[in-house]
């Protein structure tokens, strides 16, 4: 959890904006929600490397120098990220780390940086390479475990912005702890349904050691619409997707600022017990397991130490009703009734027994739930089982829901 310049400034940044925007994650209370990195993207050095070869941070927009700018973001209890390419230049066409891997990893300790983002751009010839992109980020993981083991001190944390390219999901955990799935996220929903659909297809890859990144938030940016926003913020974090705002913080609106801090939400995706997503157990509107862009799956849910975690989202451009029955998700069990919590509203909302319902969710909306046992289901509930297939007595009698049963029938069974 942090901040990432990108969304926000593009390449308008210097060591002024950097520290204000690291005072006011601090004033703001964004710090104490969970947001500790303050992490600068492309366009922080100049154009070309330094005589001896190193990168060279921009004399006009740091004229500071980078440790300068670390140790104040340090001084404020947060941490610093830095950013570099597997490529020859960034996408900006700044220097990149290609052939400078070990170099470029040790001047950034020694700037006092704690993570980087390291990506995909400007890619050398495939016949000088001699290798595929997890080959490519494999040299800069390789050169931050040297490092950490030479100088004794902890491994830059790698975030590997490959935009879903060869499939990270699978092999990205053993170079590094997050890796993108997808392109570009855009501040409209067109964008956020995108990837929440793509996403919705490999949840099983992110847990404690490894996360699929989703990319910055866009919470705050564009002509968002508080319902768009608040549906972004929930399936990132129960996602486990890393949040890293990208908004302009002077300017943040008191609305952003509440979905940015909802603890409730917040305390899922930071579950220190539970580190994996939420997935789909069902559509909704679409087959389940089909892919579309627009409508995305529509009913998810997830383990976390203190309940059942679910997520509804409404993909209609109108307000919707959305059911489910509570064993469709595996993490229920059959025969028990639930409190229900709502991560939203904050309120206690009674005991589902068998379904639930959520009524009117506003369009491109979201409800987020947690549900704790609250023992057994009530006596004499019928049908005799929440999944009528196979549903048998027994002395072997099956429950045929196509059979008008008599009360006598329903006391033998």
């Amino acid at each position: 959890m942090g901040y990432n310049t990108w969304n926000a400034y593009h390449c308008n940044i210097d060591e002024d904006l950097i520290i204000k925007t690291a005072k006011l994650m601090k004033t703001l209370g964004l710090a104490d929600a969970g947001y500790t990195h303050v992490n600068l993207d492309d366009c922080y050095s100049e154009k070309e490397r330094s005589s001896s070869g190193d990168i060279v941070a921009s004399k006009t927009k740091f004229p500071s120098g980078m440790k300068a700018l670390t140790d104040q973001i340090h001084e404020l209890g947060l941490h610093a990220g830095i950013y570099s390419d597997s490529g020859w230049f960034t996408c900006q066409i700044y220097p990149g780390s290609y052939k400078n891997e070990a170099r470029d990893a040790k001047l950034f300790q020694d700037w006092g940086f704690d993570y980087l983002k390291y990506d995909n751009c400007a890619v050398p010839f495939d016949n000088i390479t001699r290798e595929n992109i997890m080959g490519r980020y494999e040299r800069m993981a390789n050169a931050i475990a040297d490092l950490s083991q030479s100088s004794g001190k902890p491994p830059l944390i790698l975030s590997m912005c490959q935009w879903g390219r060869e499939q990270g999901w699978i092999w990205a955990r053993r170079y590094g702890q997050s890796w993108r799935t997808t392109n570009d996220i855009q501040p409209t929903w067109a964008s956020i349904a995108d990837i929440i659909n793509q996403n919705s297809f490999y949840t099983w890859a992110t847990d404690f050691y490894g996360h699929n990144d989703m990319d910055i938030l866009e919470v705050g940016n564009g002509d968002l619409p508080y319902e768009e926003a608040k549906t972004h913020f929930t399936a990132w974090a129960l996602m486990k997707s890393p949040l890293l705002i990208s908004a302009d913080l002077e300017s943040a609106s008191q609305e952003t600022l509440e979905i940015l801090t909802n603890p409730e939400i917040i305390a899922i995706h930071q579950d220190p017990v539970v580190g994996t997503s939420v997935s789909p157990f069902r559509w909704g509107i679409n087959p389940d397991y089909v892919s579309n862009a627009t409508h995305p799956a529509q009913y998810w849910s997830g383990e976390s130490q203190n309940g059942t975690v679910f997520m509804l989202i409404n993909t209609l451009d109108e307000p919707a009703n959305m059911f489910f029955n509570l064993t469709e998700s595996p993490w229920i069990r059959a025969g028990r009734q639930y409190f229900v919590r709502d991560l939203w509203t904050h309120s206690d909302n009674g005991t589902a027994v068998r379904n639930f319902t959520a009524y009117d969710v506003p369009a491109h909306g979201i409800v987020a739930l947690l549900l704790q046992d609250a023992g057994d289901e009530p006596d004499g509930l019928w049908p005799p089982c929440a999944v009528i297939e196979w549903c048998m007595a027994e002395d072997g009698t099956m429950y045929d829901p196509d059979k008008k049963w008599s009360a006598e029938e329903h006391e033998d069974l």
